[in-house]
């Protein structure tokens, strides 16, 4: 098996090449989709949540109000270290399992945003940078997330810089290309992927 991180700044394209790389055979693990299931209605994390936070975390139908939840957290480091205290943990432990009953010779792709920021490149086996420059993630998030550019270049600006990303690539994929370029690229990726996971062939001994 080969454990590969995936991240990249926001609005870089990283979900359009975890998506490639899973068209390809890939295992992915996507931890912002976990840590949305660990807290769903009737677990264990979203009780944590509550009494962590109180009910005024939840809607009206007894979700997460994450909007909420954001603006109670996001202002203040030491609930934000709280909220972590209580997701983290279920994440990690959903995406072991995930791995685990991966094939013995899978590339396991583990989408991380913040794979740089938290310091997490030696989990894997080999860490994926998707990049592309400020003025197309700009176009990006405005455009297709509806995000005002204020908020946008606020968002950026509290990630890794690129130069922190690069520091802990082991490769880089530029996706300020049109698709089918980017297809060639992830294509060529995969195939040093799956070199990279499956082990040589012991070479036979001579015979006598």
């Amino acid at each position: 098996m080969l454990k590969v991180g995936l991240t990249g700044g926001i609005g870089a394209g990283k979900s359009e090449v975890s998506r490639l790389l899973v068209e390809r055979g890939a295992v992915l693990i996507d931890a912002d989709r976990i840590a949305r299931e660990v807290v769903a209605p009737g677990t264990p994390g979203l009780a944590a949540v509550v009494d962590a936070f109180g009910e005024e975390v939840l809607t009206a139908d007894g979700a997460l109000d994450r909007p909420k939840l954001g603006s109670l957290v996001f202002a203040d480091p030491e609930k934000l270290a709280v909220l972590n205290s209580i997701v983290h943990p279920l994440v990690g432990r959903r995406s072991r399992e995930l791995e685990e009953a991966a094939a013995e010779d899978a590339v396991v792709v583990h989408d991380v945003p913040l794979l740089t920021e938290n310091g997490l490149a030696s989990l894997y086996d080999v860490v994926i940078v998707v990049e592309a420059s400020t003025k197309t993630r700009l176009e990006r998030l405005v455009r297709l997330r509806g995000m005002t550019e204020q908020d946008a270049r606020a968002r950026m600006a509290a990630q890794a810089t690129r130069e922190q990303r690069r520091r802990i690539a082991d490769i880089v994929i530029d996706n300020d290309v049109p698709l089918d370029e980017l297809e060639r690229r992830v294509g060529d990726v995969w195939a040093e992927l799956v070199r990279r996971a499956r082990p040589p062939m012991p070479s036979s001994s001579p015979q006598e």
